[in-house]
């Protein structure tokens, strides 16, 4: 289990820098994805969607593409544009009131 601090600590300590928010200064959809997954690695769930609420649907989505190529689930087109969908709706629902409650 020492290794999986290490590797955490070690995230935690090499994130990478946004570059769309060093050239205008406004986070982008993407900013706090990677706190985001460091506090779910941690068990910290809450946090988690409070730093960006979209990583557990993308992780999900993201799973289950990879599944539906491995067994080769050719008839599953809708759950994937649905999944893509939903995801999509929350990162951009949650980046619109992100702008809001912080330049408003």
């Amino acid at each position: 289990m020492a290794w999986f601090l290490d590797a955490t600590r070690w995230l935690q300590n090499h994130l990478i820098c946004c570059p769309f928010k060093k050239l205008t200064g406004i986070d982008c959809p993407g900013c706090g994805f990677q706190r985001s997954v460091i506090a779910l690695l941690h068990g910290d769930l809450k946090n988690s969607i409070h730093l960006y609420p979209g990583t557990i649907p993308l992780l999900m989505t993201t799973v289950f593409v990879f599944v539906s190529l491995k067994f080769k689930m050719d008839n599953n087109h809708i759950i994937k544009k649905t999944l893509y969908m939903i995801t999509g709706f929350i990162i951009v629902g949650s980046y619109i009131l992100k702008i809001y409650t912080l330049y408003a």
